[in-house]
């Protein structure tokens, strides 16, 4: 098996997870643990098994690479935990996955102001249709919701998306001068460094012995497979196929979230799925097309740059 193909594998796999995980994830918050507090958890947790992990290979980061380390702390772990996890406290587990669509379209947007990739026509296109797609869901969700939350927990979820595309972006050439376990662990120190002021002093008020079965599960589940494991594949893959590879296997989150808050609600008799409308579909189709017209350059562009 080549390297590409085990690379595929890992992003398909960290597909699946993510689709899980906005459904257990939502299961425990906002109670019995605080969105702010889980993030905590979640990062405290993944530190200490990245750097486990990666002793044998520890070196100090260069000093010209702090300050991107820094940035991929901060758009990689602090902003991203702490929009999504209370983002995803206020709003459904499928508008979140749909609104997390438009991140290949941020990311190959970025790469360009960035990396300087081409900017065609096609994808000024995709990124239009894309925009007008993520919009109008934010406007049905809003318009759904009279507290407003639904609307404030989409905003946050796209804020979200915006940083993680910039991550993707920011932490590949780090992998030219270190091993991706090292970055990896580098990045969460620094991102710890931004959660802890907001959700450290949480982690002494949850009622740890209130905690049924399910919840230390989904506990587990999102500190061991969520962050360590995820971000471990998703390092290793952006290291082989690059950020915008990396980015298109969220397309398979909206169906896996829509499946898994169904497959949730139907065992547990618990509902928070949210509700499903043709608007929403027709959302996800802008989506989908933008963000096919996108990659669908990039790829075109891959080919006339290899010949």
């Amino acid at each position: 098996m080549t390297k590409e193909s085990k690379a595929h594998i890992a992003l398909a796999t960290v597909g699946l997870i993510y689709g899980a995980n906005y459904v257990v994830a939502k299961s425990v918050m906002p109670n019995p643990i605080g969105p702010n507090s889980f993030i905590a958890l979640r990062v405290v947790g993944a530190v200490v098994l990245f750097w486990l992990l990666a002793a044998r290979s520890f070196v100090w980061p260069r000093k010209q690479d702090i300050w991107r380390f820094a940035v991929c702390g901060l758009t990689g772990v602090t902003i991203n935990q702490l929009f999504f996890f209370n983002g995803l406290a206020l709003t459904s587990p499928v508008n979140s996955a749909i609104i997390m669509t438009s991140n290949p379209i941020m990311v190959m947007v970025i790469s360009s102001v960035v990396l300087g990739t081409a900017i065609t026509f096609q994808k000024v296109l995709g990124v239009i249709i894309g925009t007008i797609g993520a919009v109008s869901l934010l406007v049905l969700s809003s318009s759904e919701d009279l507290t407003g939350l639904h609307f404030q927990g989409d905003m946050f979820i796209l804020i979200n998306s915006m940083s993680y595309a910039f991550y993707l972006v920011l932490v590949k050439p780090l992998m030219t001068h270190y091993k991706p376990t090292v970055v990896i662990a580098w990045v969460f120190t620094f991102g710890l460094l931004g959660v802890l002021p907001f959700g450290g002093l949480g982690l002494t008020e949850i009622s740890w012995s209130m905690l049924d079965g399910w919840q230390w599960a989904a506990v587990a589940f999102v500190i061991f497979l969520v962050t360590f494991l995820t971000y471990l594949l998703n390092i290793y893959a952006i290291h082989i196929l690059g950020p915008s590879t990396a980015s298109a296997y969220v397309y398979f989150q909206p169906l896996l979230a829509g499946l898994f808050s169904f497959l949730f609600a139907h065992f547990s008799g618990k509902e928070n799925a949210g509700e499903i409308t043709w608007s929403k579909l027709a959302c996800t189709v802008l989506i989908f097309l933008g963000v096919f017209l996108v990659s669908s350059s990039e790829r075109l562009q891959l080919k006339l740059n290899r010949r």
